[in-house]
């Protein structure tokens, strides 16, 4: 069976927050891998268009809590789903204020009720997918001195949200690394370093995902680093600037659109 990467939603050729969000279908095998849901019908919609089949779904995989990746569970049959996977953090309530009123940007869905229609896998630590091919990161260290430096939002007690339950999946190729990151609240660069030390492997075939670069002085260091890996595919997709993609656009990276598929090696 081919390896492949299909994307089911992202929001680009340019970020609109209404339109914003990011979902993959992962097939390694005979295992099928839902890696984030994106929002409203989105994945669905875009799914049936294409004559894609959501059942049989091994694993649903969230990176991260917002509402733009997690919103779509709503509209999947979650009796087509084997596991779910997520960091612990996935599922407390998160908000931010816009235009001066409290919106809610969190999971749709309370963790106790989807405990209760499927079976739910909570980690902090990596968790191996499929052994020795595929691996969720878990807790991403926030090692440099540039990223994830910013709170984004609250939780119920106003506290301040760093997303700290960001994550990524890292499948292993015969060329390299093939990381698909949700939104990199984390730092696409912290989240390459750990799975590159999880994995035991430098070599970097794929980066895939959000990169949440929207601060202009996080642009050049984060370039920097790319250019230090030689990335051999390097597709920036969800919540970045046009300014951040083209700076991007300039060391080989490429623009990805819904239902496009990736053939892995």
């Amino acid at each position: 069976m081919m390896n492949k990467i299909t994307i089911l939603h992202n929001e680009y050729p340019s970020f609109k927050e209404e339109s914003a969000g990011f979902s993959a279908l992962i097939q390694i095998d005979s295992s099928k891998i839902l890696f984030d849901t994106s929002l409203k019908n989105d994945v669905k919609f875009n799914a049936q268009q294409a004559s894609i089949s959501l059942t049989e779904l091994d694993y649903v995989i969230l990176s991260h809590s917002h509402y733009d990746h997690t919103d779509g569970l709503k509209f999947l049959d979650f009796d087509q789903i084997s596991h779910l996977l997520a960091h612990p953090d996935c599922f407390t309530p998160k908000f931010a204020t816009h235009d001066g009123k409290e919106i809610y940007i969190g999971c749709p869905f309370y963790l106790p009720y989807l405990q209760r229609e499927m079976d739910v896998i909570l980690t902090t630590e990596p968790f191996w997918v499929i052994p020795e091919k595929m691996v969720f990161l878990g807790e991403i260290p926030r090692l440099n001195e540039f990223e994830a430096q910013n709170p984004l939002g609250y939780d119920e007690h106003h506290k301040q949200d760093f997303v700290m339950e960001d994550s990524a999946v890292v499948i292993k190729t015969s060329q390299g690394l093939a990381i698909i990151s949700g939104c990199s609240h984390a730092g696409i660069c912290n989240i390459v370093e750990y799975a590159k030390q999880i994995c035991q492997e430098n070599r970097i075939y794929m980066i895939l995902g959000g990169f949440h670069l929207f601060e202009d002085h996080l642009i050049p260091p984060t370039v920097a680093y790319f250019q230090a890996q030689s990335i051999k595919h390097l597709y920036p997709a969800h919540c970045l600037s046009d300014k951040a993609f083209v700076a991007l656009q300039n060391i080989g990276g490429k623009r990805i659109s819904t239902l496009e598929t990736l053939q892995l090696p």
